[in-house]
């Protein structure tokens, strides 16, 4: 083989297409209609004009891209929240910890942990400015934390289990309302509203006309000064956050529920186990307990999208869905099996709490598993929800998947958060300081089913982090770390990229032709059969046949299994 040959060779698939065989093709002239005469018969219907999202990479570049998860972080125990405020991640855990991550310019840092409840952590919420949170738990005790200074600031005993929590107030308030749902009589819909500003632990009011069944989620809609909440009925109701009562036009477009579609998930017998908005409160979603996500318009209370994740919608995707979808056989059995394991976890649908299972009785039995949830970029033009397959990224204009993270990793990703702000951080603009202004940096975190640590996912362009195998191949190993530290790929790019397939370096002539050990020469294979092509990011190196290795090395974007035994793997 030539040494211009040097790499690993396409697969079949993206194999450059062969001549036409045959005549070649008439003019274009001639492929128009020969008489000019309309056609007899009925017209054919015009064909719809697809819909397409103006500036849709942009909006893309802003959410992050990679297929695997950067890196993880550790909690004591099953992580069960999270949430996104300001420049803050806030994490909860099984054991009642409490955990704050600052985001940073590149990936979060860990700033503080709470022992905030002797008990699991049964809710989480930030404020719509970001400026507090609350923590609540089946001991009766709620926590306020002023996020900015990561400090908790107030303390609440109540008489009763409080539910699922949510804040209802503007930034210019005097008062922080804030709604907690009683849990004392199952039976009951009753919502408290408590001012912490005030230091009293006694609710200022007590909304008992709005649901008559336990409320499973409550969302505030800023924008709007409007509240929805969904009961263990699968009701849904709109109610303002000022009177307390049903918001009125011109905040919503209906003088009736019969003219949305508020009922749908009622008709579904299902619950709605996590309820989130997007940014400007025109639109929110619902995750259910049916495994369906339902995209709505605020103003019109109408039903915009419904994605089926439920098993039999992806085995029936695994069986006739395009290749970005389908898993290997083997794969797909596990994580039917997991998900399995998963509902099973969550208790009971209409349950109020996404870490409580009740029993008969109406008492608490083991923490479940917490509900997964679905959430909007910043833009509002795209759902992100984590299923089975991975957490896909949804265009809701199109209506197609423009992403899908974590597809290759083996955890089940339940709850996540999006940051896709930029750090504020107090730098002098200088010319020297230029290059150190913080840069967009979208991240998302999640937690995933019985894992003690919260994922990151970022885009997939930045530092490269290498897990070495020195064991299995110790030449290949020492030949790229001395490159490395000698600063022989400095400034080498990559000069072979191949779509669906691999990124090729380390020829220091850039063009696949040069490159040597640092021995000189050339030096022999190391292949092991526990290291194989079998997903992306494999780093393997280029050769131009048997025992050719030189300085060159690639990393694969998707499983290549024809490469085994041909290339040496020596790192992931």
């Amino acid at each position: 083989m030539d040494k211009d040959d040097c790499g690993p060779p396409r697969p079949a698939e993206v194999d450059d297409e062969a001549e036409d065989c045959g005549p070649p093709r008439p003019p274009a002239e001639d492929l128009e209609d020969g008489p000019e005469d309309e056609p007899v018969g009925p017209t054919p219907p015009k064909a719809k004009k697809r819909k397409v999202l103006a500036h849709e990479q942009q909006y893309l570049q802003a959410i992050p891209s990679a297929q695997m998860y950067e890196r993880s972080y550790m909690h004591r125990d099953a992580v069960t929240h999270i949430v996104t405020s300001t420049d803050f991640f806030i994490t909860a855990s099984m054991d009642g910890y409490i955990k704050f991550w600052k985001k940073q310019n590149e990936g979060i840092e860990f700033v503080k942990m709470y022992r905030s409840h002797v008990g699991p952590v049964d809710g989480l919420a930030a404020s719509w400015d970001g400026t507090l949170c609350v923590s609540i738990s089946r001991d009766k005790s709620v926590k306020v934390y002023d996020v900015l200074n990561f400090d908790m600031i107030v303390m609440l005993k109540l008489g009763f289990i409080p539910g699922c929590a949510e804040w209802i107030f503007k930034t210019d308030e005097a008062q922080a309302r804030l709604t907690i749902r009683a849990l004392n009589n199952l039976d009951s819909g009753s919502i408290a509203i408590f001012d912490i500003r005030s230091g009293n632990n006694d609710p200022i009011t007590t909304i008992t006309s709005i649901h008559r069944s336990p409320v499973t989620a409550i969302k505030y809609n800023a924008p709007h000064d409007t509240v929805i909440s969904a009961d263990s009925k699968g009701f849904i109701e709109y109610w303002s956050a000022s009177s307390y009562k049903a918001p009125t036009k011109p905040v919503v477009s209906f003088s009736t529920k019969l003219d949305t579609s508020l009922f749908e998930i009622a008709k579904a017998k299902a619950v709605v186990q996590s309820l989130e908005l997007s940014r400007d409160g025109s639109q929110w979603v619902t995750f259910s307990s049916d495994r369906r996500v339902r995209v709505f318009g605020f103003t019109s209370g109408k039903l915009k999208r419904v994605y089926d994740e439920s098993i039999e919608a992806s085995q029936s995707l695994q069986k006739s869905g395009g290749p970005a979808f389908q898993l290997e056989d083997i794969d797909f059995g596990r994580r039917v099996a997991l998900e399995k394991d998963v509902n099973n976890n969550m208790g009971e649908p209409g349950t109020p709490y996404p870490t409580a299972i009740f029993n008969e009785s109406g008492h608490f039995g083991e923490p479940g598993t917490p509900y997964p949830n679905a959430i909007f970029d910043e833009s509002g033009n795209f759902v992100i929800y984590p299923t089975l397959a991975g957490i896909k990224v949804v265009n809701l204009t199109t209506n197609a998947i423009s992403k899908m993270l974590g597809k290759v990793e083996n955890e089940r990703f339940l709850r996540i958060a999006l940051y896709q702000g930029m750090p504020k951080k107090k730098i002098k603009v200088t010319l020297e300081t230029l290059d150190k202004l913080p840069q967009r940096d979208p991240t998302l975190v999640t937690a995933a089913f019985k894992k003690h640590r919260i994922f990151l996912f970022r885009s997939e362009w930045g530092d490269i982090t290498v897990k070495l195998f020195p064991d299995e191949c110790p030449r290949t190993v020492e030949n790229f770390t001395t490159h490395a530290k000698n600063g022989y790929y400095d400034g080498i790019i990559f000069h072979r990229v191949i779509k669906n397939f691999m990124l090729q370096t380390g020829d220091p002539l850039g063009d696949g032709t040069g490159g040597e050990s640092i021995w000189g020469g050339e030096f022999e294979d190391e292949f092991n059969k526990g290291l194989r092509h079998d997903r992306p990011g494999i780093l393997s190196m280029a050769n131009a046949g048997a025992g050719t290795n030189g300085s060159q090395f690639f990393m694969t974007t998707v499983p290549a299994p024809w490469l085994d035994n041909k290339h040496t793997v020596f790192g992931r």
